[in-house]
């Protein structure tokens, strides 16, 4: 029991010390986060606006208007580099692998673009042939913007050449240190504002819609990725944070039975003994 005892508050330290940790770095991420939100809502509201008046343009960016097809689904799944966050990573593959057994069972064909070791590692169970990429971003000290370009690229590539149709990105929302929200969004072909495209008011574009929307509808793919890249780096310290906090707390709980059993135990044993004692000095 001492033993135990002992393991079970060098846990207990450690899981503290972790909970200190990302208390310590959700400040930031958190700050990055909420930073990046009005940027990418505002590019989000503008392109919907250009594309609500370049709608069923013969000339629209294939990115708007799509290939004209609806088989081939990328799921673009971006996840934590490390557990002990709780249900974080979980969350994020679970939404995911539902919308993939959902577009299979309609008969579409489903590849997954995995960013992140987490979420590669619970998805290669079940769709390892259908994974076509993972991008591991653990010897990543700092976020930026450049990292989110580099997936876009690769998804443009992709794009470009012909290997899939939609393309879907999944990332868990930051709303509080206790509440992460697993969210999917579609990003090829983008999808436009309903308030947007029912605007009544009236913009002229110089130069055309088209060409303004083929400058900015890559560099709005990467502000979406660089968007969730930071709303999951902040969900995942959250979700740390709270993690470590009841881990701590079941150890405290742990160590005060495990100090109660032995605590009885050892009165037990002291009780037994003195018996003993007592017995033998009366049988003599």
């Amino acid at each position: 029991m001492r033993v135990r005892i002992a393991s079970t508050k060098a846990t207990q330290k450690i899981t503290k010390a972790m909970q200190m940790v990302a208390a310590s770095k959700l400040r930031r991420a958190q700050t990055a986060a909420e930073a990046a939100r009005p940027y990418a809502d505002k590019m989000s509201a503008v392109i919907s606006n250009i594309a609500s008046a370049a709608a069923g343009s013969p000339g629209a960016p294939v990115l708007l208007a799509g290939t004209g097809r609806d088989q081939v689904h990328l799921l673009l799944v971006c996840t934590g580099e490390r557990g002990l966050s709780g249900a974080f990573n979980s969350s994020i593959v679970r939404l995911a692998r539902e919308r993939a057994l959902a577009l299979m069972a309609q008969g579409k064909d489903v590849k997954f673009f995995c960013v992140g070791r987490k979420g590669y590692e619970q998805l290669r169970r079940q769709f390892d042939k259908q994974i076509v990429e993972h991008l591991d971003l653990r010897s990543v000290r700092q976020l930026g913007f450049v990292n989110a370009e580099d997936i876009a690229k690769k998804i443009l590539a992709r794009f470009d050449n012909g290997e899939f149709d939609v393309c879907t990105l999944f990332y868990s929302r930051f709303r509080s240190v206790i509440a992460q929200i697993p969210t999917a969004q579609q990003i090829i072909p983008l999808v436009v504002e309903e308030g947007a495209a029912a605007s009544t008011t009236s913009y002229e574009y110089e130069p055309e819609e088209d060409e303004i929307l083929t400058r900015l509808l890559p560099r709005n793919l990467a502000v979406q990725i660089f968007r969730a890249l930071l709303e999951n780096n902040a969900s995942f310290y959250g979700a740390q944070m709270s993690a470590m906090d009841n881990a701590t707390r079941n150890a405290g709980e742990m160590i005060r039975k495990q100090t109660l059993v032995y605590n009885r135990t050892r009165q037990a044993q002291i009780t037994k003994e003195l018996i003993e004692i007592i017995s033998g000095a009366e049988a003599v």
